[in-house]
């Protein structure tokens, strides 16, 4: 059997370059084990947060430390120097969480390499990323989701006259409390949960300084915060529910990658029509946006009124071996080798087909 030449891309531009390192080295040893070694190669490749490629080289002296280099030792005019090796993949495993890695960036230019790729393409990516347009996708598929509003920079920071009637509107048709969200950030990064008109003024000024487009979500009393693994591509499939339990006020940056803040329930203890809605509803949310291979989907379940609330898809979810995906499906039944493997061979059969 002819062995792949696997491209593990991982690193990036963005606020979760350090998660993507820890996903990284979780999938390098997948694919050194012992069925995974036969069939694939590894050659890792390593974005700096300054944007400058790095070879194998470089790239596994990254993944064997677990630390990201020096910004400052980055060589800013040369940015797209591809390494040489690169010439050699067959398939690539881009790893690169937040902007400019699972927006659909990255997979525009894989895809203009006219090589295989794990994952969803330039589509799939751009909308899964993008709060709005996801749940524009959503809603057009006719999916369950809360009451939410968009906002954009230039009403928050330039229109002195617009902006009190905003709030006001906030006021009277989502009420507090509510989210404040940058539309295309990934972990939570710039989240504000606000419970007066005060704490929501400085939470849209906070926004804005992410995104120039800002999403506000009515928040869902006593919602349990539950998730499914997707994987595959036109006929998906969905793991076992998991379900996140937390102390802090919501599922935040620093409680979502801090040890011991969060504690995961797999299975999630639902009734078993709650478990086959969820488990539908995953499927229907991953096709609405066009993903393919892998995702994670979010959901809110109301336990008093029996509601489920959609919240948001993963195109390109967390990937170590404590990461709730690879932990749902190592409970479906699929270890982390083997998941590691099917993704790859979906991504070559999608090109063969």
């Amino acid at each position: 059997m002819t062995k792949q030449q696997v491209g593990l891309l991982f690193g990036g531009r963005s606020g979760e370059h350090e998660v993507s390192i820890s996903s990284a080295r979780a999938i390098a040893k997948a694919l050194l084990s012992a069925d995974n070694a036969s069939r694939y190669t590894l050659y890792p490749f390593y974005i700096s947060k300054v944007g400058e490629w790095h070879g194998p080289e470089v790239a596994q002296g990254v993944l064997d430390s677990g630390q990201p280099l020096n910004a400052e030792d980055g060589d800013t005019v040369n940015l797209w120097c591809f390494p040489p090796e690169a010439s050699q993949i067959t398939v690539w495993f881009p790893i690169l969480h937040g902007p400019n890695g699972e927006d659909g960036t990255i997979q525009g230019l894989l895809q203009l390499m006219q090589v295989p790729f794990v994952g969803s393409g330039v589509l799939g990516s751009a909308v899964g990323m993008d709060k709005l347009a996801m749940k524009s996708a959503f809603a057009q598929a006719g999916l369950p989701q809360v009451a939410y509003r968009e906002i954009r920079r230039h009403e928050i920071w330039s229109n002195p006259c617009v902006f009190p009637k905003l709030c006001d509107e906030i006021d009277a048709v989502l009420g507090y409390p509510c989210f404040v969200k940058p539309a295309n950030l990934g972990s939570s990064v710039g989240i504000s949960k606000v419970r007066s008109r005060a704490e929501f003024e400085a939470a849209l000024d906070s926004a804005a300084s992410y995104d120039r487009r800002v999403i506000v979500e009515a928040a869902v009393a006593n919602a349990r915060e539950v998730e499914c693994a997707v994987l595959g591509t036109d006929n998906p499939r969905v793991s076992v529910i998991g379900e996140i339990r937390f102390q802090s006020d919501f599922y935040d940056y620093e409680t979502k990658y801090t040890a011991g803040q969060a504690d995961l329930l797999i299975p999630a203890p639902l009734p078993d029509t709650i478990t086959r809605q969820i488990r539908e509803l995953a499927a229907q949310a991953f096709t609405a946006v066009d993903a393919s291979g892998l995702s994670r989907v979010d959901f809110f379940y109301q336990e008093e009124t029996g509601e489920i609330f959609l919240n948001e898809i993963n195109t390109l979810p967390g990937f170590t071996a404590t990461s709730m995906y690879p932990q749902l499906w190592d409970a479906t039944g699929i270890s982390f080798p083997e998941l590691v493997h099917q993704l790859l061979a979906f991504a070559l059969e999608e090109t063969d087909g």
